[in-house]
């Protein structure tokens, strides 16, 4: 999720700001492509004492294009949005910078999943795991000349670390949209029909409203596939494991993905064996293969992690009278049986589902698959028909375009950005991914098979190079040089197609590639960039120069 520090801005700045979006705005065929954008509320005053004047900017250019509350219709709002997590907070917050009256609707807790079930508080635990690797690896520590003796940890202390960040992002969210004149309407939102919204909670009557438009923001759920039992305490979701109710001293982990992955890290840091069980033939699918393969031998094969691939959990038991968690693993293929883990603790870690029952879809035309919401390149709700429905549509995890928080808020954003009458289409190649663990893998656009799955239909040349973190001055000061980057680009023209990174802080190095992607950058023009000296940025810095365009004349090699 993201999450940046803002403070009000004067008038000018509002002004300057707006005078680079018209800008933006001319590009060829009128159409937009993104980049992201958020906030979050760390100074109340300062944010309540100019927000009134900031909203009436904003409000007075919006009803220029007939777009501000109460400018005909009859509507209670311009904008209804059912869900209030990351993707919510973004297209909320950029509803009332483009001057349009905003409801939103949320029946658990403001932040959704990334905030209170997800992304804040697993980086709350890798925070610790990443601590005490460091505490543990005598090695590392004396060859700095550093001594640390019997380093341990508090369960609880641990516990209550995540649960107190989510809080408190939680409340920033919270007060950033009351101070912005968001209204956050307490209930479960559902569609009656054409742009109106009934919501309410169990013991007090429904309430209804009307919204010029509406989106659907309500994100998604743990996916548990059938024959698995959950009870919450031996046999549980990445719902149930941030809590870290226990520690146990051997946990199996379902699906080596980003969840998964992430918990390994965890669960062995703080003493655990873990064992992952993984449907197809390789750990860590999704990945670029060749990451992959680097990522086991560094944060799989020195811990003590086992695995079995190419096999599913047909069947968990949760432990109790005194016997294990019990798990029947069958060919994936074949599905013959093959063994029975017994284990203390069993994480279901296969992915999520899309939290769409009671939307009230039914009263539009409107069929879920595989209960995802069918949209259109704009994020517009399709109906059953393939016609798209008008002033309705549907961010985040709920579609199943990209299912990660801040996707969710560029989804919401670009939404924002069309009913505000500017047309913008959100490129989802340029949004970039991360997985946390020690260290980092992060990545954004294609890869490498994806790459050239594409070259070969299209009819052009893929090239790949890479960079060590060996190599970088940073990295080995941190005694960190474990890592590569990886960049794959078309020599003709120098796109870039996607770039793949295994290193020391890779979740935050990643994003000059994305913004790169997001902006049409070519490595011709990008190698000349300067780079403090000694960053661990330098590691893409020598990445691009790595890259050998095809001669062609004519072109232009120098800086713009």
């Amino acid at each position: 999720m993201q999450s940046t520090a803002a403070v009000s801005v004067s008038a000018s700045a509002t002004a300057s700001r707006g005078g680079a979006r018209s800008e933006a705005a001319r590009r060829p065929g009128g159409i937009r492509v993104c980049g992201l954008r958020g906030e979050a509320l760390t100074c109340p005053s300062l944010r309540i004492s100019q927000a009134p004047a900031r909203l009436a900017a904003a409000r007075a250019a919006a009803a220029a294009n007939g777009a501000v509350a109460g400018s005909g219709g009859g509507f209670d709002y311009d904008l209804v949005i059912i869900g209030a997590g990351v993707g919510g907070h973004g297209a909320a917050l950029h509803a009332v910078e483009e001057g349009l009256k905003t409801a939103i609707i949320e029946g658990d807790v403001v932040g959704g999943t990334c905030v209170n079930r997800g992304c804040v508080p697993s980086k709350a635990l890798l925070a610790v795991s990443g601590r005490m690797r460091e505490l543990h690896d005598e090695h590392h520590m004396k060859s700095m000349g550093l001594q640390v003796s019997s380093p341990g940890y508090d369960r609880q202390g641990v516990a209550d670390h995540a649960n107190n960040l989510a809080s408190k992002i939680r409340s920033n969210l919270t007060n950033s949209m009351k101070a912005l004149g968001v209204d956050i309407l307490t209930g479960v939102g559902t569609i009656v029909g054409k742009q109106k919204v009934r919501y309410g909670k169990a013991g007090f009557p429904d309430k209804e409203i009307t919204a010029r438009n509406i989106i659907i923001a309500t994100g998604s759920v743990p996916f548990v596939p059938k024959g698995i039992e959950i009870d919450g305490k031996t046999v549980f979701t990445s719902d149930h494991a941030l809590k870290l109710e226990s520690v146990p001293d051997w946990i199996a982990i379902v699906g080596s993905g980003y969840i998964g992955l992430e918990f390994s890290d965890v669960y062995t840091a703080l003493g655990s064996e873990v064992t992952f069980v993984e449907a197809l033939d390789q750990l860590m699918p999704g990945f670029d293969p060749e990451i992959a393969k680097l990522a086991q031998r560094v944060l799989i094969n020195p811990r003590k992690i086992d695995y079995h691939t190419g096999v599913f959990a047909s069947k968990i038991t949760p432990a109790k009278d005194g016997k294990p968690v019990l798990i029947e693993l069958i060919d994936a293929k074949t599905k013959e049986h093959k063994e029975t883990l017994e284990v203390d603790a069993a994480l279901i870690a296969t992915g999520r589902a899309p939290f769409t029952k009671g939307l009230g879809l039914e009263n539009i035309n409107v069929v879920t698959q595989r209960g995802f919401v069918p949209v259109d390149e704009r994020m517009r709700v399709m109906d059953a028909d393939g016609n798209v429905v008008p002033n309705l549509y549907c961010i985040g995890d709920a579609n199943g375009k990209l299912m990660l928080a801040h996707a969710a808020s560029a989804q919401g954003i670009s939404v924002v950005e069309q009913i505000s009458g500017k047309d913008h289409i959100l490129n989802h190649l340029s949004i970039p991914a991360a997985c946390f663990t020690h260290p980092e893998i992060s990545m954004v656009g294609l890869t490498e098979p994806q790459a050239r799955e594409k070259a070969d239909k299209e009819g052009f040349e893929v090239n790949v190079v890479k960079t060590s973190f060996k190599a970088n001055t940073k990295a080995l000061a941190e005694n960190e040089g474990d890592g590569i980057a990886k960049l794959i680009y078309r020599p003709d023209t120098g796109e870039i197609l996607g770039v793949h990174i295994l290193g020391l802080h890779a979740a935050d190095l990643i994003h000059e590639a994305s913004n790169a992607i997001a902006l049409g950058t070519r490595v011709q023009d990008i190698k000349f960039a300067v780079h403090a000296h000694p960053t661990l940025s330098e590691v893409l810095d020598e990445l691009f120069k790595a890259a050998k365009l095809q001669p062609r004349e004519g072109r232009d090699s120098k800086p713009r």
